[in-house]
């Protein structure tokens, strides 16, 4: 791919290069993030060095006061780090905070220094020092205020305000039904409990009028301080977390994506996928391209390749980077193609290898040879057996026909997590995905057995998406049904190309098992095998390398290596391997159907279905 990059002039150029104050900008913001980290560190030793905790509760007491949010507290610890993370995401809030509490302890040192009757402190010059470590934090936030533009939710204030005040509640509730069992002392009424668990969870310490009428095992005592230092968690998470992508794809940007699908959609197999409707979608200015992207934990995670005109690419991605840093959601992509990753890279995105997707051209497949004697034979055995396999658009199967195939793929479904994001479409039957194919096995007694839905991939090429079966059907069904596609599809369907399960770490488990691989590769190949006993690892690999398929490879993109955890989680959140439960989903129904009279019910698709 190509592109044409009109070069700037040199008195643009020079207009557009930053002066002295805005290079400076980026260094005062990441001066506000060090010395954050520093104070939590040394807060940390505090806990930890009794001797150091010793000096710094000294140089907070009397005639000492210690720099901004230096403490002997393992909260204010948690604290600082917190405010670092926060700052170094750029966060306006983060700013806000630090800049208000940090400049009211700055004035009040000033004061303290210079105010006539305050002699007693000007005695000590540690307290110079406080003084001017806390006044330069102050500058740095004040010289690096235009680099924290990344909004927060607007209703993180009131909900952090409300998760304070309801967690107080709660847990003096929960307090003082505790004291009022284990108080060993008489007359202490529930406002005096109360009042006690809540001044255990703020103060740490309990106010001293109730010291005569409660006491108390230590380990309640502690157990009221845990709940207050996760209510102070909470409120910070609350209050400084980003806001979550609450724009889905609506019709109208639905049947623009479909408009670039009809154009360049054979580019990538993963295209059609692009269609979820619990995605966001952002277009490059000409409209041309579109990056499809769902928020995850404070991650916008793309995947597959960019929709549209390789030359409008890098419109879109520009702009889906430019709202991921507007709103501090870390940008990454899933599944991305090694074109799409070098114009990802060029916009700042680093790569790392996820797996290989198998890819099968339709005029090289052959059942002949003996690499495929024992794909043949399988493929006999169920042939033999009865088992047929019938091939339709999705548009071609009558409505009462559809319901049934659906029903049947719902009480096949393994559990009721949906699984899938980057290469599961997420509904079965819906009538504006008629081009997609479903294959049906029917046993010899005309029973249907299992279902295969595959979606476009361009005019030619079919990408899998949904696989059921009845659990009690012959071992090797799912194998017979794909060779059937394989054999039949160019003749049925005018079909050039297949594209399969993706296998994970697949050149691991090829590379590792050569002669003279090593250890390395071959303690890597074994831990993958291990985790193989629970997840399919190795078992796609194997099941698709039987089909002697073109192995493609597919990326993870992401702008910094440490927050590849934060990734992690949020991908597997998406792709439905960690759910967070909750009430609505305990009585949620298997599956949803449409509001429109008549219409076959819309299954959405889940484990036991989809790549990989």
């Amino acid at each position: 791919m190509s592109t044409t990059t009109k070069q700037p002039s040199p008195a643009a150029a020079a207009a557009s290069r930053p002066g002295p104050l805005g290079r400076l900008r980026p260094l005062a913001a990441a001066g506000t993030v060090w010395y954050l980290r520093l104070i939590a560190l040394l807060n940390v030793v505090a806990v930890v060095i009794a001797p150091f905790r010793n000096t710094v509760r000294h140089h907070s007491e009397g005639e000492f006061f210690t720099p901004y949010l230096l403490t002997n507290g393992l909260a204010t610890a948690v604290l600082s780090i917190f405010l670092a993370v926060a700052m170094r995401r750029r966060k306006r809030a983060a700013w806000i905070f630090n800049f208000v509490l940090g400049g009211f302890f700055f004035l009040i040192y000033v004061l303290a220094l210079a105010f006539p009757g305050t002699d007693h402190y000007r005695e000590h010059s540690f307290n110079y020092f406080s003084t001017v470590l806390s006044g330069l934090f102050v500058l740095f936030l004040v010289g690096g205020r235009k680099e924290f533009t990344s909004k927060g939710d607007r209703s993180n204030p009131l909900t952090a305000l409300a998760t304070f005040v309801g967690g107080l509640v709660l847990g003096g509730l929960v307090g003082a039904v505790l004291i009022g069992f284990y108080n060993r002392l008489s007359g202490a009424g529930f406002g005096n409990e109360f009042g006690y668990a809540v001044a255990r969870m703020v103060t740490v310490t309990p106010s001293d009028r109730v010291l005569d009428v409660i006491d108390v095992p230590n380990w309640l005592n502690a157990f009221i301080n845990a709940m207050g230092a996760v209510l102070f968690l909470l409120v910070l998470y609350v209050a400084f977390r980003s806001p979550r992508g609450k724009e889905l794809l609506n019709p109208e940007d639905e049947a623009k994506l479909r408009t670039l699908l009809d154009k360049q959609g054979e580019r990538d197999s993963l295209g059609y996928f692009a269609l979820r409707r619990d995605k966001a979608v952002i277009f490059s200015p000409s409209g041309k391209a579109a990056v499809t992207y769902r928020v995850v934990g404070g991650v916008s995670l793309a995947s597959g390749d960019p929709i549209g005109d390789p030359e409008a690419w890098p419109g879109a991605i520009d702009a889906w980077l430019a709202e991921a840093r507007e709103h501090a959601w870390a940008p990454a992509v899933m599944g991305a193609s090694e074109e799409a990753g070098v114009v990802y890279a060029r916009h700042g995105l680093d790569a790392l290898e996820l797996g290989d997707e198998a890819i099968v051209e339709l005029d090289e497949f052959s059942l002949d040879g003996r690499a495929m004697r024992v794909v043949r034979q399988a493929y006999n055995r169920v042939k033999r057996a009865g088992y047929t396999v019938r091939l339709r658009r999705h548009e071609d199967i009558p409505e009462p026909e559809m319901a049934e195939l659906l029903d049947k793929a719902d009480r096949w479904r393994d559990g009721q997590t949906e699984r899938g994001f980057s290469m599961a479409l997420g509904r079965l039957g819906d009538p504006a995905d008629g081009r997609c194919v479903m294959l049906e096995c029917h046993d010899a007694e005309g029973e249907l057995r299992a279902v295969l839905s595959f979606v476009p991939w361009g005019p030619y090429g079919l990408s899998l998406d949904l696989m059921r079966r009845d659990r009690e059907t012959e071992n090797g069904l799912i194998e017979f049904m794909v060779i059937e596609l394989l054999e039949k599809g160019a003749s049925e369907l005018q079909l050039k190309r297949v594209s399969l399960n993706f296998a994970m770490f697949r050149s691991v488990f090829e590379r590792g098992s050569r002669l003279g691989a090593g250890p390395v590769l071959r303690l890597w190949r074994a831990v993958l095998g291990f985790f193989s006993r629970w997840w399919q690892i190795e078992s796609l690999y194997r099941a698709n390398a039987k089909y002697r398929p073109i192995w493609e490879p597919r990326y993870l993109l992401f702008e910094k290596s440490s927050e590849i955890p934060r990734i992690g989680i949020a991908s597997a959140r998406a792709e439905g391997f960690i759910t967070a439960p909750s009430l609505p989903s305990l009585f949620r129904r298997r599956h949803a159907r449409t509001a429109a009279s008549g219409a076959a019910p819309v299954l959405p698709t889940a484990e036991g279905g989809g790549k990989g």
